[in-house]
């Protein structure tokens, strides 16, 4: 018996994308690796995958990402 529960991080009403199942989930039903978020909601938690490439496209273009080409 173990001596300590291993336990899955997350709260009831918070809301997560599980990238391995691709599905919105609440609390803690996968583990932390496996998931996206907190959102507050099932359809922001929903969108999750389209609000990363949009996140993505933005940082690619962002200067202060870039280094200046050399001289």
């Amino acid at each position: 018996m173990a001596l300590f529960k291993r336990r899955t991080v997350g709260k009831p009403g918070e809301w997560y994308y599980c990238l391995k199942h691709q599905k919105v989930e609440e609390g803690p039903e996968c583990p932390a690796k496996d998931r996206m978020g907190p959102y507050g909601s099932p359809k922001e938690a929903a969108h999750a995958m389209e609000t990363a490439r949009e996140r993505n496209a933005e940082w690619d273009e962002d200067p202060r990402w870039h280094e200046p080409p050399p001289k």
